[in-house]
Order: structure tokens, then C-alpha cells, then sequence
């Protein structure tokens, strides 16, 4: 349980949103000068994009992805965007792979912590591919997924300003999908710390399945300790049956999963980059 500093106040909310535009100019801008060497001669083109999304028998997962593709796009045009299923939807992820034959691609796992599917799964379709596929890190924990999580709780009713009184009786609860990995476990922690640094208020962590404490757990321990203005900050990338029955359990207001958020896009960018400066560097050393 985290609590920290009260809201930025209006004028960092300025200025968080200059920042993304000078963010999204620079992205632009470094996308094109990737492709011109020092001495004006052309590089190879940029590896693909391909984002990779779990899946889900709900049609707004799809829907959802879709957008969320489509806003990258529009943030860097150049870069060829192509995206692959774990399971459930199509495309699956290797035949994306496949589809782009000897083009290398940077993966960008549409996940918001490590576990099975970032360390066994996906690197495991990446080396059976044609291509020569690099797998990034998953989207968390960042400072982008606490703007995007803050942004959809005040979409859903979250005061943008709160007296001492009402805040020590408000929390909020993180919920996520959970997994059996400690390490996702270690990720959403540090996701539900800068949420609380943004909010002022204690962020717990709780799991939809595969680790505890549940939504229900969490929201009982909260209560207990004089908090029952509680929030669920819906830690999801996109709408699913874990969404839908954890938002469900909200004594308050819940938010809407992470969707196509421009700050997610950036994010996405964000993770190819580091992915591909990371190649850059070790062909460099060999």
C-alpha cells in the first residue's frame, strides 16, 4: 500500500501535454533520421512493428487493438505496424512472423508485466520464425501507464481535486489479470507506486486470478482500515472478462481498461526503440 505527494496541479497538466507533443515530434522526427546514415547515405529500412496482443473471445479486445494500431501509425507513418495473437484471435503471432518472411521485426508484447507469455511464449514463436525477430519488454510498469490509468479514472469520475478529509477515507484498487510469476507480481507493484504518486492516495494491487490478494481481498483490507471511497483502476489493455468482473466489484467508480490511449501508443514506440537501439548497440560490438 503506497501513498505519497497530493495531484499535479493544472499548470503540470500543461505541461505533461506539451511534453507529449514534443514527445510525439521527436518520435517523428528520429523515425525519418534513422534512415539516413551521417554521410547522407540511406540505411537499410527499420525493422517492422509488430504488436503482439493476447487475445480474447470479447470483440472489443479486437476492436481495441485495432485502434490502439492504428494510433501508433499515426504517430510514426514510416514504420510498417503489423500485429499477432497469442491465442483466441486472429492473426496468430506466428503467422504474422511467417507473412513478413526474411523482414526483421521488433515485437512489442501489448502486456503489462513480465510472466509465462513475455518469457516463454513469445520468444519461443520469435526463434521459430523465418525472420530475425527481437522481443522488447512488456508496456510496465512506466510513468506512461500511471498518466494513462489516471486519465481513464478521471474520465469515470475521479475528482481532480479532493479535500484532506475525503482523501483519507479514498483509495484505489489496481486491478490486473494476475499470474503465477513473481515477477509480474514485482511490476504491478511498481505501476499501482506511481499511480499513488499521482493520486495522493493508496493504490493497492489485486488480481482478477493466479495470485492474491483478489479484488474482493483488497477492497475488505481497505475497508477495515477506514477507507471505503474506493476506486478500481482497471489495469487491462483492453475490455475482457477479467475487466468486466473486476469492475464489477467496485464500491465507487471503476475506470475503463488502458485502450487506445495516445500515452499507450507513445509507449509502444517507446519499447520498439529501446528494442531496436539494444540491436544497434550489439552488432556495433561485434
Amino acid at each position: 500500500m503506497t501513498a505519497s505527494n497530493p495531484p499535479r496541479d493544472e499548470p503540470r497538466i500543461h505541461l505533461d501535454s506539451t511534453a507529449h507533443l514534443m514527445n510525439s515530434i521527436s518520435s517523428q522526427l528520429a523515425g525519418q533520421l534513422r534512415l539516413v546514415s551521417p554521410i547522407g547515405r540511406r540505411r537499410p529500412a527499420p525493422p517492422a512493428l509488430v504488436l503482439v496482443a493476447h487475445g480474447s473471445r470479447d470483440p472489443r479486445a479486437l476492436d481495441t487493438v485495432r485502434a490502439l494500431m492504428a494510433r501508433v501509425r499515426e504517430l510514426r507513418p514510416a514504420l510498417p505496424v503489423h500485429l499477432g495473437h497469442i491465442e483466441l484471435n486472429e492473426p496468430l503471432l506466428p503467422d504474422t512472423l511467417a507473412a513478413l518472411g526474411d523482414t526483421p521485426a521488433v515485437l512489442v508484447p501489448l502486456l503489462l508485466s513480465r510472466g509465462y507469455h513475455v518469457k516463454q511464449d513469445i520468444p519461443e514463436m520469435a526463434a521459430a520464425a523465418p525472420t530475425r525477430a527481437r522481443v522488447a519488454a512488456p508496456l510496465g510498469p512506466h510513468p506512461l501507464l500511471a498518466d494513462a490509468l489516471h486519465t481513464r479514472l478521471i474520465e469515470s469520475g475521479w475528482p481532480t481535486t479532493m479535500d484532506r478529509t475525503t482523501r483519507r477515507s479514498t483509495a484505489v484498487v489496481l486491478a490486473a489479470a494476475g499470474s503465477r510469476d513473481p515477477d509480474s507480481a514485482t511490476d504491478t507493484r511498481r505501476t499501482a507506486r506511481l499511480l499513488a504518486d499521482r493520486l495522493g492516495v493508496p493504490v493497492v494491487p489485486a488480481y482478477a486470478s493466479a495470485a492474491t490478494p483478489t479484488v474482493e481481498t483488497a477492497l475488505r483490507a481497505l475497508a477495515a482500515r477506514g477507507r471505503h471511497r474506493v476506486a478500481i483502476a482497471s489495469y487491462f489493455t483492453a475490455p475482457g472478462r477479467f475487466a468486466t468482473q473486476c469492475a464489477q466489484q467496485a464500491p465507487w467508480i471503476a475506470s475503463a481498461p488502458l485502450g487506445a490511449q495516445k500515452a499507450m501508443a507513445h509507449l509502444i514506440l517507446h519499447r520498439y526503440d529501446q528494442a531496436q537501439a539494444t540491436t544497434e548497440a550489439e552488432l556495433a560490438s561485434a
